[in-house]
Parts: C-alpha cells; sequence; structure tokens
C-alpha cells in the first residue's frame, strides 16, 4: 500500500479516531494498512457488514433451488407470515396494529421492501423501545427486535432495517444448520477467512477491538461493554466478528466472478443479477432517531444512488473516487466498505466508534478513497 493511503489512515488517527484497519484489493494482488492500536489482524464487530455475507449465502440457496424469492417467506419460516403493519402508538406505548395487505417474500427481504425497520432510524420504533437505546442491536434481546411490527405495507417502498435477519433464519432453516455452519461451509472455507464467526472463540477475542463511542463533548472513550463468546441468536443482518483480511476476501467474490481460492462461491451470472439496480426501488438518506447510535446517514450527498441485492449503488462516477455502479454498504461501529468493478478495486476501512457516520470517521474514509484511487 503506498504511502499516500498510509499517510491518508494515519492522519485518521492524529484527527481523534482510535485505530484505522484498511485494505485494497486489485488485480494485483490485496493490501492492508493499520493505525492506532490495531493490525490486520485485528478482530471488530461488522454488524451490518454481516449483510452482505448472509446475501452471498441466501443466493447459494437461491442457486441450490432450496428458497424461490418470489414464494411466501413464511413458507420457509411462519413467524414471519404473524407480522402486523403499524398504524399507531397509544399514550400507554401500545402498539395499533393492522394486518398486511400482502406476503413478504424473500426477494422483499433482500431488497428491504419487506416494511422491517430499525429503531435507530425510525421515530416510531424508537417510542415502542423508549428511545433509550445506546448500545448496538446485538445488546437487546434478538427474538423481541424480530417481533416489531411492520412500517408499512411489503412491496410499498425501501426501509433499511432486520430484513436480512430474517432473511437469515431462512438459510439456517432450510439448509437444516445453524447460520454460522453455513457460512463456514459456503463462504468461510473457500474464501480462506480464519477470523469470522458469530462465536468469538480464545484467539478471536484476545484480537478482539473495543468498542469506542464519542461522548457529547466530542471526547473518545473506550467502552467497557463486551460481546458473548457466542450469540443467543445468528443474525443475518448484524452480529458476525471478523478481520479486513477476511472482509476483503469476501469482497473479491463480488468483484470477480463468484469464485474463491477455495472454489466457486456464487455462479457468475448469479453475481452479474444481483448487482444490477433494481427499478422502483427509491433508496434515501436514513435519518437518526437514536442520536447515540448513529448521526443522520447519507452515503452519496448530492448524487443519485440506486439499490441492488443488498448494495447501495452510486449512479454516477464520484469526483477523485469510486466509478458509477459500485457497490457498498457499511456497519454500525463504522466499518465501510465499497465494491467498484469497472475500475477493479474493493475497499474496507474500519475502525469500532459510535455514533454511526461520525463527520470524522467520514472524512477519513472520504480521504481514503482519495488516495486510492490516485494511486490507481
Amino acid at each position: 500500500m503506498s504511502s499516500g493511503v498510509g499517510g491518508a489512515i494515519d492522519e485518521a488517527v492524529r484527527d481523534g479516531i482510535p485505530f484505522v484497519v484498511a485494505g485494497v484489493a486489485t488485480p494485483s494482488g490485496s493490501s492492508f494498512h493499520a493505525a492506532g492500536e490495531a493490525s490486520q489482524d485485528t478482530v471488530l464487530a461488522l454488524h451490518s457488514v454481516t449483510k452482505t455475507f448472509t446475501t452471498t449465502a441466501a443466493l447459494q440457496c437461491v442457486e441450490d433451488r432450496l428458497i424461490d424469492l418470489d414464494a411466501p417467506a413464511r413458507h420457509y419460516l411462519p413467524e414471519i407470515g404473524e407480522l402486523d403493519v403499524l398504524v399507531s402508538i397509544d399514550e400507554d406505548g401500545t402498539a395499533l396494529t393492522r394486518p398486511a395487505a400482502r406476503e413478504i417474500t424473500p426477494r422483499m427481504l433482500l431488497l428491504h421492501t419487506a416494511g422491517l425497520g430499525y429503531d435507530m432510524f425510525d421515530p416510531r420504533l424508537a417510542a415502542l423501545t423508549g428511545g433509550r437505546r445506546t448500545g448496538p442491536p446485538s445488546a437487546t434481546p434478538l427474538r423481541d427486535s424480530l417481533s416489531a411490527p411492520l412500517l408499512h405495507d411489503p412491496g410499498d417502498r425501501w426501509t433499511y432495517g432486520t430484513a436480512t435477519d430474517w432473511l437469515g433464519l431462512i438459510i439456517a432453516g432450510v439448509r437444516g444448520t445453524r447460520l454460522d455452519e453455513v457460512l463456514r461451509e459456503r463462504i468461510y472455507t473457500p474464501c480462506g477467512m480464519q477470523s469470522t464467526s458469530f462465536d468469538i472463540s480464545p484467539d478471536m477475542r484476545r484480537r478482539l477491538a473495543p468498542l469506542h463511542r464519542r461522548t457529547r463533548d466530542g471526547e473518545v472513550v473506550a467502552s467497557s461493554t463486551t460481546p458473548p463468546d457466542s450469540p443467543e441468536l445468528d443474525m443475518g443482518g448484524q452480529g458476525l466478528f471478523s478481520t479486513v483480511p477476511d472482509v476483503l476476501a469476501l469482497l473479491r467474490v463480488w468483484l470477480g466472478d463468484g469464485s474463491a481460492p477455495g472454489g466457486r462461491v456464487l455462479r457468475a451470472e448469479t453475481v452479474a443479477t444481483a448487482i444490477r439496480p433494481v427499478p422502483g426501488v427509491d433508496v434515501h438518506p436514513l435519518r437518526t432517531a437514536i442520536p447515540a447510535l448513529t448521526r443522520d446517514v447519507d452515503h452519496f450527498p448530492g448524487h443519485p444512488r440506486s439499490w441492488a441485492a443488498s448494495f447501495l449503488l452510486n449512479d454516477e462516477d464520484l469526483p477523485g473516487g469510486r466509478r458509477a455502479g459500485s457497490l457498498t454498504w457499511s456497519g454500525l461501529a463504522n466499518v465501510h466498505f465499497w465494491i467498484d468493478r469497472s475500475s477493479g478495486v474493493a475497499a474496507v476501512w474500519a475502525t469500532q466508534l459510535l455514533p454511526f457516520f461520525d463527520p470524522t470517521v467520514m472524512r477519513a474514509v472520504e480521504r481514503f478513497e482519495r488516495a486510492v484511487y490516485a494511486d490507481l
């Protein structure tokens, strides 16, 4: 990695970000850089970057004809058919609901059009949880997070939320084993991942980065909260722990034709279909309902965007950065990635700092991206 990219990482730490681990993949290979008290082997909570793993596993199920994307999702997981649509919330905090107008399908879960939301981005759901949550979704009872009502009828529009958690439960059901075992056999192993799991082994625990939080006065402090060795439930939309090299190994699958060093992960035609923008899915910025967890989120302010299979796409070239049609998403503790197939580059920038979309972080990610493309 060049001094330009390394300099961008070092500058982020000088700006007060506790540490940064970054990786870049091109056709000529992968390179890594770390600054602060971290190394490329540092284990990170991925939060919503987990969704990329689960999306990959769901598409494998489609290839194996275990999941029909347009069948009712309740055929695979009856509980999802019990979700009603939120109408209003009484003064005592009771949710008033009505039956949904149509069935949720696995395709809606992939596209985040099922009506499932997150309390951190919706004041109604925040009201139901009291709006007092300061930890990530995994800090709350997981089954409780799945029992929240729909925010609108399935298929009506794009709403970011727990859809991929439900998708992970479907994958585990049709494969007949826990989601972590599905991912281990079909993603971790062929990609050569050594430090990715919902479980934290003793070796991973020794390398686990602490979560940090920016206080109201701007100070960055380490949290004393530590995750359990094993989760209550594998959640497809969150919950994985991994390293930047392991994440980059999966991004290389999407950067190329679906293959990995240890075998094919997805068919080339599956990748080609999954990265296409989906007509009619209007992706909008996310407004915070719990500022302790996240700031307002707008990945490409002033630029048009679209949505593919669990990826956000920029519809035009970004000045000094990624080309139009690049795939991206992020995790709550500020783990950010993109896949630019036109330029032949994928990259990860990661720390462990709340709130999400912290302005200092986002300036650092932009500097990193510009440095990456200056080297191409």
